[in-house]
């Protein structure tokens, strides 16, 4: 039976579910609370998922010199003396993965059911015999086959490349340059997360007792742990240290099968209580040595990789590497860090220096923004100076707007709220005052929603920890810009841009001389209209950023209604029935108990200026008990559809 042309088919059409491309980088901007790529507290460009990016173990490419030479001469002569009577063309190509699984070291010692009912037919008194214990083999095999399944689908089917050519000889090895070095690390992932999962159904069926099920998992384990090492060494010129590792990696995962194939033979509650300590010890052990030895082929790629931007001078080789590495950075935090640490950020910020390499700026930048997302790469920036970098690409307005607005994605990233170390500041501080004049401007000339997001965001996140920042921004009349920018639905078009724009103003409002330009501007009405903001889908992420929207309002009206002026206005304009509106009804303020904190905080101030503005039964429930009560009045309230 040729099971390469058996495979083909079935693995072509498993693999393209799991194979399709992933969402653009425009929606994964926008998922997370604060945007996507703009580093406020929940945001990085990272969108996760690594699973997003793992295909299933049908779905791998898990070809080796190995898996050519599964189907073994045995089962061929077998399956051809067994049914060559029977197959037609036809059947041979429309051979089912079942039939394929009857090609495997098991099944070549007995006939499948098919040819013995075949046999039946024809064989004599005297062959009976034979006949009835094949059919007790093959009972017996349809048996062990329910636990045994995927090993035997993993040997003849998952072993079978799939690749653009049908002669395809490595998994590991692509024909194009471009994506070479990112399909290396994807398949790295991909299987790195096959054996994970095998891993740890191990531990959940050691925790249950079910010793089959444990000895046919660490049969799976062990197969793809020496698929995958076999195939990486081949590919690779693998170090010497991670060699260590690997034969150790192999030993162990020996070690955990053979123990527990002797857990099959005994029902002694007492051996087989202790044989689950030692098992637990010995894949506790195969788990961390896989781990590390992961972490060390990831490195090795990257740094191929990196070395490829370092050391070619073609503007489109470099923008492919570029796009390699920075796919390679929505698969977490953990492959973010790998890649900081073998110095991606210093190589990336060379190309940011070079005139001749201009065009790349903001491809580069991105990735950085990307990589920032952890504290590494934040140091890597500081070592290279990069806030000075970024501070020349931002303040020069001949560069490209791309190019103005990646930057300021790298500004939002390292000044984010939710970095626990603010070191990278220091260095920062001195050019602070360039970079918000600079973002501020590109507010004003932003030409779409998604440039306007990018520094705004960046621009939230520095008045969070320097009020001379709201200073500067007060000077450069940046009230005036955001709120005529709400206005246009070209720039201010999501409610992630709204959130930075009230977050701006929120922490402007701590300053006294905000009060009167914002009156100016009309920002009362702009703050009550923010009061009311809405999803337009059902996305959890919107939701979460019009709650933002309207807890910020919130804020904000309460801050400046110290002001007699302001708390006027906002009574003259129906803030009140809004506010208790908010209050009283979960639906308008989507459950959130932020925005009733800072709705109820927002109405007292308003009655402490203007108390004949609340009736009396308002006054009794929200305003004269403590916060806490009329919080826990409002948080306990039911809708009545009545």
């Amino acid at each position: 039976m040729d099971t390469d042309r058996m495979a083909s088919p079935q693995s072509s059409r498993m693999a393209s579910p799991q194979s399709s491309r992933m969402a653009s980088p425009q929606s994964s901007r926008m998922a997370s609370p604060q945007s996507s790529r703009m580093a406020s507290p929940q945001s990085s460009r990272m969108a996760s998922p690594q699973s997003s990016r793992m295909a299933s173990p049908q779905s791998s490419r898990m070809a080796s010199p190995q898996s050519s030479r599964m189907a073994s001469p045995q089962s061929s002569r077998i399956a051809s003396r067994q049914s060559s009577r029977m197959a037609s063309p036809q059947s041979s190509r429309m051979a089912s993965p079942q039939s394929s699984r009857m090609a495997s070291p098991q099944s070549s010692r007995m006939a499948s059911p098919q040819s013995s009912r075949h046999s039946s037919s024809v064989s004599s008194s005297p062959m009976s015999r034979m006949h009835s214990l094949q059919v007790d083999s093959v009972q017996r095999w349809m048996e062990d086959l329910r636990h045994m399944t995927e090993v035997e689908c993993m040997c003849v089917l998952q072993a079978k490349a799939i690749g653009v050519e049908e002669d395809a000889q490595g998994e590991l090895i692509v024909a194009t340059r471009d994506h070479m070095a990112r399909d290396n690390l994807q398949t790295l992932l991909r299987r790195a997360l096959v054996v994970s999962t095998e891993l740890g159904k191990m531990f959940q069926r050691l925790e249950k007792g079910r010793w089959q099920r444990v000895h046919s998992t660490a049969v799976r384990a062990n197969c793809h742990v020496r698929s995958l090492v076999h195939e990486y060494s081949a590919a690779r010129n693998t170090p010497s240290e991670m060699q260590k590792y690997e034969k150790s990696l192999l030993e162990k995962c020996m070690e955990l099968t053979t123990i527990t194939e002797k857990c099959l033979h005994t029902e002694d509650e007492f051996f087989l209580k202790s044989m689950r300590e030692a098992i637990n010890e010995i894949l506790t052990d195969v788990s961390d040595s896989f781990s590390h030895m992961i972490d060390m082929a990831l490195a090795n790629e990257i740094q191929i990789l990196i070395r490829k931007i370092e050391s070619s001078d073609s503007v489109y080789n470099i923008g492919s590497d570029i796009s390699n590495l920075l796919s390679l950075t929505q698969d977490g935090p953990q492959l973010c860090r790998i890649i900081a640490k073998e110095g991606a950020v210093v190589a990336l910020f060379k190309i940011c220096r070079q005139d001749c390499f201009s065009d790349l700026y903001a491809h580069a930048l991105r990735a950085v923004a990307s990589i920032c997302c952890v504290e590494e790469g934040i140091n890597q920036l500081e070592k290279v100076d990069g806030i000075l970098c970024l501070a020349d690409i931002l303040t020069d307005e001949n560069r490209a707007e791309s190019a103005r607005a990646e930057a300021a994605a790298v500004v939002a990233q390292i000044t984010s709220p939710h970095h626990t170390s603010t070191q990278h500041l220091g260095s920062f501080l001195e050019s602070m005052e360039d970079i918000v004049t600079a973002l501020i401007k590109l507010c004003g000339s932003a030409s779409c929603g998604e440039v306007f997001l990018l520094a705004s965001a960046a621009l939230a996140n520095i008045t969070f920890f320097d009020s001379m920042a709201c200073e500067i921004l007060l000077q450069l009349n940046a009230i005036h810009i955001l709120l005529q920018a709400c206005k246009d639905r070209q720039r201010v078009d999501t409610p992630y841009s709204k959130d930075q724009v009230v977050t701006i103003l929120a922490n402007l409002s701590v300053l006294e001389q905000s009060a009167p330009e914002i009156l100016q501007e009309k920002g009362v009405e702009r703050l009550l209209q923010l009061l009311g903001e809405k999803p337009s889908s059902s996305s959890p992420s919107e939701g979460a950023a019009c709650e933002r929207v309207q807890q910020k309002a919130a804020v904000t009206l309460a801050r400046l209604s110290r002001d007699p002026d302001i708390a006027q206005t906002a009574i003259q304009l129906q803030a009140v029935p809004r506010l208790i509106e908010l209050c009283r009804s979960p639906a308008e303020r989507n459950n959130s108990d932020s925005v009733l904190v800072a709705c109820l905080a927002a109405l007292r101030r308003l009655a402490a200026g203007c108390p004949d503005s609340i009736e009396a039964t308002d006054h009794q429930q929200l305003i004269k008990p403590r916060l806490v009560d009329s919080f826990l009045l409002c948080s306990n309230m039911e809708e009545s559809f009545v």
